[in-house]
């Protein structure tokens, strides 16, 4: 069995396990704005172990690494492979168990969703690891988005595999910036960074 034939198989058995009150369940946690109050959450624990100034550089930081991995996955990704989602895809037409007519865009190939997530996570996890406090936690939030995704069939595992490995080195990518910057910034206001003199 090929690589892509694992991936429907894989795909079935989860969507297949569905019943009601998981397709509810499912929907919800599929849902972006659901996560709202988690995001106001981590802005806070931010500004609050921080301060107003880095809080709000971390805050912009984080902003960043999902903004640049769901323009990435989406924006360039999706149109350059062209994988129909599962919902899409013919040869699974009428074994793909839909919840509330949800069938996605065309293309699913890598996931967004589990992109954006696995960023704002890895991020938060190493900025948040400064203080010496562990992040790991956030990846039950990764971990709820990126199956609910299978369980509605709009992704395959694959997609999702694909989408970690995006938001991985998109947040590892924004903090090595962030390192970069808070060191520059640390010269110059310990003076080791002068500016010229005047004439």
């Amino acid at each position: 069995m090929g690589i892509i034939e694992i991936d429907k198989s894989w795909l079935l058995g989860i969507n297949g396990a569905h019943t009601e009150w998981l397709d509810y369940i499912m929907w919800y946690v599929s849902q972006s704005w659901v996560w709202i109050p988690l995001y106001a959450f981590l802005i806070g624990l931010l500004i609050m172990k921080f301060g107003w100034k880095k809080g709000l550089v971390y805050t912009m930081a984080l902003v960043l690494a999902v903004g640049l991995s769901d323009y990435i996955s989406s924006g360039l990704i999706k149109h350059w492979i062209c994988r129909p989602r599962p919902t899409h895809e013919p040869t699974l037409e009428g074994l793909v168990h839909i919840v509330n007519g949800y069938v996605g865009g065309l293309y699913g190939f890598v996931s967004s969703h589990a992109a954006n997530t696995m960023s704002l996570a890895v991020l938060f996890s190493l900025i948040w690891k400064k203080i010496n406090h562990q992040g790991w936690w956030l990846m039950i939030y990764v971990a709820l988005n990126c199956y609910s995704r299978m369980y509605l069939g709009v992704h395959y595992p694959g997609d999702i595999l694909g989408g970690l490995v995006v938001g991985s080195v998109m947040a590892l990518v924004v903090y090595a910036v962030l390192n970069l910057v808070e060191k520059e910034y640390k010269k110059r206001v310990d003076g080791e960074v002068h500016p010229p003199c005047c004439s």
